[in-house]
C-alpha cells in the first residue's frame, strides 16, 4: 500500500457575486510511496499549493480520498487533521512562515508542541544538523533568507514525520543557496526515511529529482477553468 494514495480529489471556490465556482484542483488518481522522494511540476495558479494544502489537512477537499498510511483524511474532522499533520506531516512553506518573536530554537521546539511533546535537545541536535548549531538563540530576523529556510527544515522535521510536503522551498533563495537547501532536504528525508512531495516550477529544481510528474497535466481542473 502507499505511503499516500488519492482518487477522485477535487476542490473549488465560490467565484464572486455568485457566479458559480472557480475549480482548482481535479486529480483523478496519484501515488507517492514510502521514503520516496518526487517532484511536481507546475507553474503558478495550476493548484500545487492548493494540493499540498489538501494532503496536509489544511483544507477540506470538496470530494474525493486522500488516504494517508491507511487513513482517508477527508474523513476526518478539523481536529483529527490537524493532529494527524502535526505527528506525521512536515510542511516546508515557500515563505518560511517563522515566528519572529521568537528564537530558532523555539521555533522548533514550538512546531514540536503540537505533535509528540518538545524535545530540546532533539530540536538542537536538529540545527545543529543544518548548520544553525551556534544560531539557537537568534531570532528570525537575524538570520539570512538561506539561514532561515534552514530552520523551517528543521522544523518540519521535528516531530519524525513519515512525508514531508515542500512548497516551492528554494523559491526565495539566490542560486547557490537554493542548490544547498534542497540538498539538505533531500539528504536529511532520505537519512530519516520520510517520503518527500516538492512542488516547483524552477527546471533547475527539477532536474535534480530522479521522479518527477507534472502536475499542470494531472490537474483536470485547469482544462475546466479554461472552457
Amino acid at each position: 500500500m502507499p505511503l499516500l494514495e488519492i482518487n477522485d480529489l477535487v476542490k473549488t471556490y465560490p467565484r464572486p457575486a455568485g457566479g458559480g465556482v472557480h475549480p482548482v484542483v481535479d486529480v483523478r488518481a496519484f501515488a507517492l510511496e514510502a521514503g520516496a522522494q518526487l517532484a511536481l511540476r507546475g507553474e503558478s495558479g495550476t493548484g500545487k499549493t492548493t494540493f499540498l494544502n489538501l494532503i496536509a489537512g489544511i483544507l477540506a477537499a470538496d470530494s474525493g480520498a486522500i488516504r494517508f498510511d491507511g487513513r482517508d483524511v477527508t474523513r476526518l474532522g478539523e481536529a483529527a487533521r490537524d493532529r494527524l499533520r502535526a505527528l506525521s506531516i512536515g510542511y516546508i512553506f515557500q515563505t518560511f512562515n517563522l515566528l519572529q518573536g521568537h528564537t530558532v530554537l523555539e521555533n522548533v521546539e514550538f512546531g514540536m508542541a503540537f505533535g509528540r511533546g518538545v524535545d530540546r535537545a532533539y530540536a538542537a541536535s536538529l540545527l545543529q544538523r543544518v548548520g544553525l548549531g551556534d544560531k539557537l538563540g537568534h531570532f528570525p530576523r537575524q538570520l539570512s533568507t538561506g539561514q532561515q529556510q534552514r530552520v523551517a527544515v528543521a522544523r518540519a522535521l521535528a516531530n519524525h514525520p513519515q512525508l514531508v510536503l515542500a512548497d516551492e522551498p528554494t523559491g526565495n533563495l539566490d542560486r547557490r543557496n537554493a542548490r544547498e537547501s534542497l540538498g539538505l532536504i533531500r539528504e536529511v528525508c532520505h537519512e530519516t526515511g520520510a517520503a518527500l512531495l516538492l512542488v516547483s516550477h524552477d527546471e533547475r529544481v527539477l532536474a535534480a529529482f530522479e521522479h518527477m510528474q507534472d502536475f499542470s497535466a494531472m490537474n483536470r481542473a485547469l482544462a475546466e477553468a479554461a472552457k
